[in-house]
């Protein structure tokens, strides 16, 4: 037997080695694996062999190898060994605990995690019923020295994680060793203070002796593994052990943070401490860390450990780096104080009466050194601490929080400051970025959200200091406004002098306007009239107005300042010339009037920027501006008389603007003369014989856009075509604007006198007229036109006359790919180049802006009009003769803006009386298409991802795989859409929608011992549309279709939200009618289905198990086949679906309680569930359950009932109980 186990152990090393050894070629690496994995599934001298291999004397891979032959048996072969063996496999490991390793620091870590993964494998499976002295032996362990102490640390660490944190063992035996856990914990918590206390004096004593530095470190070792042990155990006990003793836990912790070998241990103890939730009774000795000595450590272990996070490359040089360790230790300190200050902000003004604390001014200084530190993150930080203790109504009150926010507030000119890129040296902040970012897109990306956070929190403190505030921004202003322009040393590429994005000038001129919009946007909120500033607001305002500046990036920065302090300028009225004179000049700003390139972006921004100013202004303040409509009309027509002045969007803002000021006439006649005269040049052209001719045809229409032409890039399609296209895009852009803003008065009494009421429903309810109806009936029908011409673009015989120029004129544009698929772009040189696109790129804006538009105005149409537009004569047949042609060849980025844009507003606006003449006749056939066509298009993305390896290599080219991503995507986000109209269409809710992650909560039910009920079934009901939409039994059942059968689409949000909102709410309604047992059958197996797609992710797994078993409980009294679906399930238990269906159908059953009834469904339909695939092929792990400790054993035939008699004693300290 020995020789036997020589011999193998003998081919196993070499085995190991082969696999290890970089130079072995993959075949024999390959067989070698191949033996070791067959030895451990096989071979019967698995123990022997891994006791032989896991000796000291051998090299670590063997060692570990061995060890993983010994977690091997334990894992899958424990159920079958007799008891002699297991006895005999626990005294090797305690004698490998005992003995088996090297000194602690020359012992491998990989060597003492496998090591600690056996002993727990075993305790998994036998205590505490069958190894009652476990704990002792343990610690019995710990005094033979440091070696055994630390692998102690582990087996109790590792123990918690798999049963608490990754719950990776049967409920039963999880329950059992947790609430052993618990019973022992006090005892627990003691062995480990007690080991940390002793290694730490330890340590402290010996550290500094010469000569003693390796037992220095070994004590070190220890109190670092038990300071992770206590991380892996403060997380869940009961609060009361981490705060017995008058927080005695918490103070040693604080005391260990001065300690640079074990500070960053913890640290993370004490963050974990302080974030528990809880009782707030029991956290309330949480605020002993707000006294003077606590305060204390935690400040000087701040201020120590900024000096250690940062350190010179050289004792020579300048250059500094970030030390790793020391900076994550300040990260771990900076969420400990927030976590401080989350406690304080829950206690404080709570039922359980704290004070606030006397030190509250020195913690808040400790908060704010972190927000005005170097890194961007350590500041991102606090933010949501200084915005909850800002919200507090208590503490929010109290003169130190005030002061506070003043410095707050000083604090955040510097933060709002877009410095610290990763790849630049100009500010400290860079070095920590480095770090912390991987490029300067990424640090760009985080620097957009830190600084929206900002923005809020600044506005809270606002509240509370509403005038210091603004004469901290005034102050901020009238600097940026005297200081000379700094364009750095990164100037814009192309012409000479003008700042770029990174400009000195131009990151503080930024920062400073966010602040003051900020700080206006709070100010009227919070002051009387009275109070306000106005004088100190017209200086400022009269400073900007005559700020004059060339450079495009900081004159949009004056332009927004100008937008943020208009709001004064109501109290002023003499300053409005001045402020429009600003605005239009803004309108028509060019760099250079005698250059023919194009605009760069920033140009276009000032330009746009200003546009939306004025739109802004008239929106928030028409009745402030009617009086100087006149002077505002005749500039825009002067404007618009130089033709090359504005882009068409820019005259049609400038239209829009005329229309908000126009509704404050309040008089419909003038109103809609008003309109006709805006708008006779564009009815004029779009109703004219040559754009109906092209409206009409889509060879007309392909030719007139010169979609049909071949261009070279040299020629730059400004011809007749590039003018006829602008000629389309105005008008459509103008039809918006009025559609969009022309409105009848909010009063009612003023609508009366106005002539806009035309009557009343037989509710009572007015019947409105816009003015700008009449000129919408005459545009209506070439609008139509043009939306069935485009859709019939895409059919063959038109795709085939794009000339070669603009054949890829219908696809997607690649911003919009990026944006489809979630790429973000760089975003920082962008603004100095022009904006020079290809005619292929012009042509397919043009494309996609104009169909977009076609459907924002009828969307805008149902809602400006209402009546008068649901009553035109054959709207939903021209609607579908339109909107609805040609639908097989529309692609599905063009389906979108029609489900999305158009229809779902059409749904949202449609007052009631029309659902059945205009929406049923639509909503109908397009449920119906959309399922199919969807259906459809999964498939096909289904047979894609389950296609063979050897296939997906031949046709993984990288555009192709991009192409493929991208109309997965898009399929995906059609699908969203759609339901999404769905949901509007028929779904009334009642509530938030359901959480997205239940499975922490799920887990701690079942550890709950208490009854609690089941998730009820969905409160949704159907809207007033979706009742009228039942009556239709076709349009109901393409609904019930679509619903369930996008259940199995591999859309995982998509599923949750169906199966939870949409797809029950619809079925109860037909539920008590003669379904056929058909449709019935193929519900419930569309439901499981779905299981099969999701049922790995546990957020789908709930919602659709919870919808399987409201289908199966009120539907299987009445459908006898459905249990004849469940009992196709695979492994499905035959007597526990009779006991199941006993009680379902017997009136005079015991019943259960809602949640054992939903578990024991769950355990019903379990077969159905698909696996990920990680998942598919691992082995199983089989853990027995034990006799309870804590109910009365059932009688149970069971192999350990059957070796009763020596089990008790089985895992006894004193073996010779066998």
């Amino acid at each position: 037997m020995a020789d036997q186990v020589a011999a193998v152990c003998d081919e196993l090393r070499k085995a190991v080695n082969v696999m290890m050894d970089a130079e072995t070629s993959q075949i024999y690496r390959l067989e070698a694996l191949k033996f070791c994995e067959e030895f451990k599934e096989t071979n019967s001298l698995c123990v022997p062999c891994g006791l032989q291999l896991a000796k000291k004397d051998q090299p670590a891979v063997v060692r570990h190898f061995g060890l993983q032959i010994l977690e091997h048996v334990i894992k899958f072969r424990w159920n079958n060994m007799q008891q002699q063996e297991k006895v005999h496999l626990k005294e090797c490991a305690m004698q490998l605990l005992s003995d088996g390793t090297h000194s602690i620091l020359e012992e491998e870590s990989h060597i003492k995690d496998a090591l600690s993964r056996i002993t727990v494998e075993m305790i998994k499976r036998e205590w505490p019923q069958h190894w009652p002295h476990m704990l002792k032996e343990m610690e019995d362990l710990t005094s033979q020295g440091e070696a055994q102490t630390e692998l102690v640390m582990l087996i109790l660490l590792r123990l918690a994680e798999d049963v608490i944190t990754f719950q990776t063992l049967p409920t039963q035996r999880r329950r059992d060793i947790q609430q052993t856990l618990t019973q022992n914990m006090e005892n627990i918590f003691s062995f480990l203070i007690a080991i940390l206390q002793l290694n730490v004096e330890d340590y402290r004593k010996v550290k500094d002796i010469p000569g003693r530095e390796l037992n220095a470190r070994a004590h070190c070792r220890v109190a670092v593994a038990t300071l992770n042990t206590l991380a892996g155990y403060i997380d869940w006990v009961s609060l009361v052990h981490i705060t017995t003793g008058n927080c005695h836990l918490l103070e040693i912790l604080c005391l260990l943070m001065a300690e640079p070998e074990l500070q960053l241990e913890a640290v993370e103890c004490l963050l974990i401490a302080l974030s528990r939730k809880g009782k707030l009774e029991e956290r309330k000795p949480f605020m002993l860390l707000f006294d003077d000595t606590a305060i204390r450590y935690i400040l000087t272990a701040a201020q120590s450990a900024d000096g250690l996070a940062i350190c010179k490359k050289s004792p020579d040089s300048q250059v500094v780096e970030v030390v790793e360790r020391g900076y994550i230790f300040l990260k771990r300190l900076c969420q400990v104080l927030c976590a401080l200050g989350g406690q304080l902000c829950q206690l404080v003004g709570s039922d359980v009466e704290v004070e606030v604390p006397a030190n509250l001014g020195k913690y808040m200084e400790a908060l704010l050194a972190f927000t005005t530190h170097s890194s961007q993150f350590l500041k991102s930080s606090t933010l949501p601490t200084w915005g909850a203790l800002f919200r507090h109504e208590t503490l929010s009150k109290d003169p130190v929080v005030v002061q506070m926010a003043i410095q707050y507030a000083r604090a955040s000119m510097i933060n709002l400051v877009k410095t610290g890129f990763p790849s630049r040296n100009n500010s400290p902040s860079c070095e920590y970025s480095r770090v912390d970012f991987d490029s300067d897109e990424d640090f760009n990306s985080f620097f957009h959200s830190f600084r929206a956070q900002q923005g809020e929190v600044l506005r809270i403190a606002c509240r509370i200091v509403p005038l210091e505030a603004f004469q901290i921004a005034a102050e901020w202003l009238q600097f940026q406004i005297t200081n000379p322009i700094d364009t750095g040393d990164t100037t814009s590429k192309n012409i000479g002098g003008l700042c770029s994005l990174l400009s000195p000038s131009v990151v503080q001129w930024d920062a400073m306007t966010v602040f003051m919009e900020c700080v206006v946007s709070q100010i009227f909120k919070t002051l009387d009239e009275a109070k306000l500033p106005v004088d100190l607001s017209m200086e400022l305002l009269q400073a900007v107005l005559n700020y004059d500046t060339k450079d495009p990036l900081i004159l949009s920065c004056v332009l927004t300042n100008v937008s943020a302090l208009f709001p004064f300028v109501t109290h002023r009225p003499q300053l409005l010339p001045q402020v429009l004179s600003k605005l239009f000049k803004a309108i028509t700003f060019e760099l250079d009037l005698e250059s023919k390139a194009p605009r760069t972006r920033a140009v276009k921004n000032v330009r746009r920027h200003a546009s939306s100013a004025i739109i802004k202004i008239c929106r928030d303040y028409p009745q402030f501006i009617l009086p100087s409509f006149d002077m505002f009309y005749t500039h825009v027509k002067k404007l618009f008389s130089n033709e090359a002045a504005l882009t068409h969007m820019e005259k049609c803002s400038l239209m829009e603007a005329l229309v908000l000021i126009s509704n404050q006439v309040k008089d419909f006649d003038k109103q809609k003369a008003f309109l006709d005269e805006l708008m006779g040049s564009v009815v004029a052209e779009w109703t004219s014989e040559e754009m109906r001719r092209v409206l009409w045809d889509p060879v007309a229409f392909l030719s007139f856009v010169g979609a049909d032409q071949v261009v070279g890039e040299e020629t730059k399609d400004t011809n007749a075509a590039g003018l006829n296209r602008g000629r389309l895009s105005f008008s459509l852009y103008a039809m918006l604007g009025v559609v969009k803003r022309a409105r009848w008065p909010a009063d009612l009494e003023e609508a009366k006198a106005g002539g806009f009421v035309v009557g009343y429903t037989p509710t009572g309810a007015p019947i409105y007229r816009n003015p700008c109806t009449a000129q919408f009936l005459v545009l209506l029908p070439n609008l139509l036109a043009l939306i069935r011409t485009h859709n019939s673009l895409y059919l063959p015989e038109n795709m085939t006359r794009l000339s070669e120029t603009f054949c890829r004129a219908h696809e997607v544009m690649d911003a919009g790919k990026n944006v489809v698929l979630g790429l973000s772009h760089h975003l920082l040189d962008i603004y100095d180049s022009p904006v020079d696109k290809t005619n292929l790129e012009r042509m397919q804006g043009f494309f996609t802006t104009l169909y977009e538009n076609c459907f924002h105005v009828l969307g805008n149409a149902g809602l400006s009009l209402q009546q008068e537009f649901y009553t035109i004569e054959r709207l939903s047949e021209e609607i579908a003769g339109s909107a609805f042609v040609s639908l097989d060849h529309v692609p599905d980025h063009r389906l979108r803006p029609i489900v999305r844009v158009f229809l779902r507003q059409l749904v949202i606006s449609c007052p009631q009386d029309y659902y059945e003449t205009v929406l049923c006749p639509l909503l109908g056939p397009l449920f119906a298409y959309m399922m199919q066509r969807l259906n459809v298009k999964w498939q096909i993305i289904n047979q894609r991802t389950s296609m063979n390896e050897d296939e997906e290599e031949v046709i993984c080219q990288e555009s192709q795989v991009t192409q493929e991503m991208l109309e997965e995507q898009l399929a995906r986000l059609l699908t969203r859409e759609v339901m999404d109209l769905l949901t509007v269409s028929c779904i009334c809710r009642k509530g938030p929608e359901p959480a997205a992650n239940k499975e922490e909560m799920e887990e701690e039910e079942m550890m709950d011992s208490t009854q609690t009920p089941s998730t009820a079934q969905p409160t949704e009901e159907l809207t007033e549309l979706g009742k009228c939409l039942l009556k239709h039994e076709n349009i109901y059942t393409s609904l019930l279709t679509l619903a369930f059968t996008s259940l199995s689409w591999k859309d995982t949000t998509n599923c949750h939200r169906t199966a939870s909102i949409v797809c029950w709410t619809l079925l109860r309604q037909v539920v008590g009618g003669n379904l056929l047992p058909e449709a019935v059958t193929w519900f419930y197996t569309s439901v499981l289905r779905g299981l099969q797609v999701h049922g790995q992710h546990e957020v789908c797994n709930s919602t659709l198990s919870q919808l399987a078993m409201l289908i199966y409980e009120n539907l299987r009294p009445r459908y006898k086949e459905l249990r004849a679906v469940m009992v196709q399930i695979p492994n499905i238990n035959v007597d526990a679906l009779e006991q199941y269906d006993h009680r379902l159908l017997d009136p005079n059953a015991q019943k259960v309680g809602d949640k054992k009834r939903k578990d024991q469904f769950k355990k019903l339909i379990a077969g159905t569930v698909g696996k990920a695939l990680c998942q598919q092929f691992r082995k199983e792990v089989h853990i027995r359950n034990l006799p309870s400790l804590f109910k009365k054993p059932k009688p149970d035939k069971d192999v350990l009932s059957s070796e009763a008699l020596g089990l008790a004693a089985l895992f006894s300290p004193k073996t010779d109980a066998l």
